[in-house]
């Protein structure tokens, strides 16, 4: 038996050493820095265990509170107040809470959740060198994300989200090295994603959504770890985000992305969740998406996708959800899409699916030859629609366009009036069959189906005989000239319905047979937007020996109330010049012009040379661009140069090809400086002045931004809209196209500047009128 002594001895022994490391738990210096940070938190009860004699480190963790310790130092606090916390707004409570947290220097990892942490993130953080994991969600912290996060070089997690933080999404956040995971959803970032997250290697998740980011997604091709893109509800795009093929999230959602999905999306065979609703995407729907091994969430729904869908296609079995709601899509619903197979949701109302019961639109709503621009038979015109096209400057590129524009149509009319032309009707009926004529107005795609039925107010597309447009115009008398464009005289006509119209006049230089026209047809056909001045018809007069084309005459709608330059000119009567309101919705209405050029058809229409003098305001003085870049033929052409048009040397030919929509922005910029400014630019030299006035202002105070706008409406405008529009002005007007932003872009700061403008006015009137309602 041991001796009782011994015995006794080694109890003792024992207790002294659980007194020494009871003892030694934790720094005091920490130990105060977090009954500091009790206090700041207004004593909530989720902290009353907290006191000097307690020990920190062997606190039982609970939903609010979780604290690890390493030897004698904090290396985890986590802090969730979603209950009783008192959540106190306060910078300066901001500030000294991250001043006590500079105590804790093993912190690897905080949290601090629903804290009402309030005002900008101090710059005390960089002081947390330790820190892995930053999570600083769901409070009030607003301002710039510092520069100070920068010192935190073992960063690998920083989540942001649920805040107001704003300004642009920093570019040196690609200089942390570990950093992983980067979230910053749910604030009031602006700008472009910087292009340097491309280098970010080690990145695993990014998330962006809601905030108001814009333009094209970096190259994140070479970001194989990257598992994570989720975008959702900014202003990206119109390009598909180029992504490597192991991405696991794709989340698009609510952005304003285009064109068509890539032909490499059906290998993602990782990919687990894809969500590209709510933007424009056109072009086919891929059934391969369905059989994606690893998907289990599928939402295409809202936008243009059309193409077949078979009862036999295979599904993959994890699916859980799919959602093809209103697209063009046609055929049948697969059967592993059936409501109720394997529990899954499917969604596809909206669609033209014969066997599906949930809603569906009639076929002829998805079928590409429903949309076509129809050619109604004479007796079944009815209405005359008071509309008309342009005066003097209309012709330009459009008219030669336009020109190519009804051939085709002739097929389907019986034409009188005349050997000559009778000649040429016979030659169409022979070398363009009517399967071919269907083919050619079938490849619409993206116009809204309403513009294409004729809701613009104007009267289907036709063709039209000599001997109606010679009665229109008086025999093409003198007395109805209203112009002389670049391709020919313009005239105004009044049809034997009553609607007016301005017919031009094109003689062709060469001889050509019909099928030379057939693609300009084709394009001339789709291009039909409340904010473009439209053709309604065509004639063609043919040469009697071989039935060649001699002349081309195009048929316009009429727009009465002249040019926009005429509406913001110092030289009208001050109750007859528009309000900052009114130019601001004249505006918008170019930008959704150019925005449908570029994408109303494919291709698209860019290039066009656009001056403020090709805008025409039609009765309810909304706004119309009369002229746009459809050549007729080369030997037509005759250059009508522009000094304050991008388009004007030869040397610039290879860059415009190759930025071809950047053009369009350029000119865009001319009109806004007009329109700021209220005097005509005539010159690359008034451009240049006028754009140095207006980056100097924006450095300047509000009294310098408004000595240089146009006197007339100086007092009307708010100094935010003005600035916002004063800035997108100069970088439409930026001398490399690549620093110019898209048409999106520009028709979003145009919004922005609008809706500024609508706050500051609140319920007033302008004494200039209502604001006028920009139609889409």
């Amino acid at each position: 038996m041991a001796n009782p002594f011994h015995q006794s001895l080694l109890l003792l022994f024992f207790m002294v050493f659980l007194s020494i490391q009871h003892s030694s738990q934790l720094q005091p210096s920490q130990s105060q820095a977090l009954l500091k940070i009790k206090q700041l938190l207004n004593y909530p009860l989720a902290l009353s265990s907290w006191s000097e004699e307690r020990d920190f480190c062997n606190i039982e963790p609970n939903p609010s509170i979780t604290l690890v310790c390493y030897e004698d130092s904090i290396t985890q606090l986590h802090i969730f107040g979603n209950n009783g916390f008192s959540q106190t707004r306060h910078s300066l409570f901001t500030e000294s809470f991250f001043s006590n947290l500079a105590s804790l220097p093993s912190l690897k990892v905080l949290s601090l959740v629903s804290l009402g942490l309030w005002g900008p993130l101090p710059n005390s953080v960089g002081s947390l060198s330790s820190l892995e994991i930053l999570n600083i969600s769901s409070n009030y912290l607003s301002g710039t994300i510092p520069m100070e996060v920068l010192s935190l070089r073992s960063l690998q997690t920083l989540i942001l989200d649920h805040n107001m933080f704003t300004g642009e999404v920093p570019h040196w956040l690609s200089t942390l090295p570990m950093l992983a995971v980067l979230s910053f959803m749910n604030n009031s970032l602006t700008g472009y994603l910087p292009n340097s997250l491309s280098s970010m290697e080690n990145l695993r998740i990014l998330r962006a959504s809601r905030n108001h980011l814009f333009g094209e997604v970096p190259n994140l091709c070479n970001l194989t770890n990257l598992q994570t893109l989720d975008l959702e509800d900014n202003n990206f795009g119109p390009h598909f985000p180029n992504v490597s093929t192991k991405l696991m999230t794709l989340v698009l959602r609510k952005n304003r992305f285009r064109f068509g999905l890539p032909a490499n999306l059906s290998s993602y065979y990782q990919l687990q969740k894809l969500d590209v609703s709510l933007n424009e995407f056109v072009g086919p729907f891929s059934p391969s998406l369905l059989s994606l091994p690893s998907l289990y969430y599928l939402d295409v729904a809202e936008n243009r996708f059309r193409g077949m869908l078979f009862r036999n296609m295979s599904c993959n079995a994890e699916l859980v959800f799919v959602n093809l709601s209103s697209n063009r899509l046609t055929g049948e619903l697969p059967a592993c899409l059936e409501w109720g197979f394997n529990s899954r949701v499917v969604q596809c109302d909206g669609n033209c699916l014969s066997n599906s019961s949930q809603k569906q639109h009639p076929y002829l709503y998805c079928h590409n030859e429903a949309l076509a621009v129809k050619i109604m038979p004479r007796e079944q015109e009815k209405s005359p629609v008071h509309r008309g096209v342009l005066a003097a400057g209309l012709v330009g590129g459009i008219v030669a366009g336009i020109a190519l524009s009804g051939l085709v149509f002739s097929v389907t009319r019986r034409v009188s009036g005349g050997i000559t032309i009778a000649t040429c009707q016979r030659d169409i009926l022979e070398k363009v069959s009517p399967a071919y004529t269907m083919k050619l107005l079938s490849a619409a795609r993206y116009i809204s189906e309403t513009m294409k039925m004729g809701a613009l107010g104007l009267p289907p597309y036709r063709t039209f005989v000599l001997e109606e447009l010679k009665e229109a115009t008086n025999d093409f008398s003198k007395s109805n000239v209203i112009g002389e464009g670049s391709y020919g005289q313009v005239y105004k006509g009044w049809l034997i319905d009553g609607t007016v119209v301005a017919i031009t006049s094109l003689k062709m230089r060469k001889r050509h047979n019909i099928q030379t026209y057939t693609h300009q047809i084709e394009l001339i056909s789709k291009l039909r937007h409340s904010h473009l001045v439209c053709a309604i018809g065509h004639c063609f007069e043919c040469y009697p020996d071989d039935s060649s084309v001699s002349r081309i005459f195009l048929v316009f709608e009429f727009v009465p109330n002249g040019t926009l330059r005429g509406w913001i000119s110092a030289e009208r009567l001050p109750g007859q010049i528009f309000s900052w309101t009114q130019r601001m919705t004249a505006a918008i209405e170019i930008a959704r012009g150019i925005q449908f050029l570029h994408t109303g058809t494919v291709p698209g229409v860019f290039s066009n040379n656009l001056k403020i003098t090709d805008v025409f305001m039609d009765q309810n003085l909304h706004a119309k661009i009369s002229s746009y870049n459809l050549p007729l033929l080369s030997e037509n052409k005759r250059q009508v140069g522009d000094a304050a048009s991008s388009t004007v040397t030869q040397e610039n030919v290879r860059g415009r090809v190759r930025h071809a929509d950047k053009d369009d922005v350029y000119d865009l910029g001319v009109i806004l400086l007009e329109i700021i400014v209220g005097r005509p630019i005539l010159s690359k030299n008034d451009i240049s002045v006028a754009k140095d006035l207006l980056q100097v202002s924006l450095t300047a105070d509000e009294v310098a931004r408004r000595s240089i706008v146009d006197p007339a409406i100086r007092k009307e405008c708010s100094d935010e809209s003005l600035k916002t529009t004063m800035e997108n002005c100069v970088r439409c007007l930026s001398n490399e196209p690549t620093d110019r932003p898209s048409v999106e872009d520009v028709l979003w700061n145009l919004q922005f500047a609008a809706q500024v403008q609508d706050s500051w006015r609140g319920d007033s009137k302008s004494s200039q009128g209502s604001p006028i309602m920009c139609s889409i």
